[in-house]
């Protein structure tokens, strides 16, 4: 199974999920502004997160999605923190929506940044999720 880890993150909060879930699924989290962040090869599973900023998605996360070729994604979960509201979870759902990707109700959410315990639960999420897809 081809699994690939991909997020934003301005304070590093974000980034601390996306490592737990990359460390679980066995990949790299890699941010969206790195060069090696475009799917060269298709994925079953494209675990993805974000931020709120401003009531909106970054502009880089904003790019990545607008960018990312649909037919190379089977499945995405979504994946945020925040220290306000949840609602980046629906703005990144609705950006792959509109590629055609298939996006998995399971998401994973942090208020603020992710405790220890938590970034373990999300280590062992990615785990039973790439075993089970």
């Amino acid at each position: 199974m081809k699994t690939a880890v991909r997020y934003y993150s301005r304070s590093g909060n974000t980034k601390a999920l996306a490592e737990a879930i990359a460390k679980g699924a066995g990949v790299p989290a890699v941010s969206v502004d790195a060069p090696e962040a475009t799917l060269a090869e298709c994925v079953d599973v494209l675990f993805i997160g974000g931020a709120l900023y401003a009531y909106g998605l970054d502009s880089h996360l904003k790019a990545y999605l607008s960018g990312l070729d649909g037919s190379k994604v089977k499945m995405a979960v979504v994946f945020s923190t925040s220290w306000l509201s949840k609602h980046s979870l629906a703005l990144i759902k609705d950006g792959l929506s509109a590629k055609g990707i298939v996006v998995e109700e399971k998401t994973l959410y942090a208020k603020n940044r992710p405790s220890a315990e938590y970034l373990q639960e999300a280590e062992e999420f990615a785990k039973k999720y790439v075993s089970e897809n």
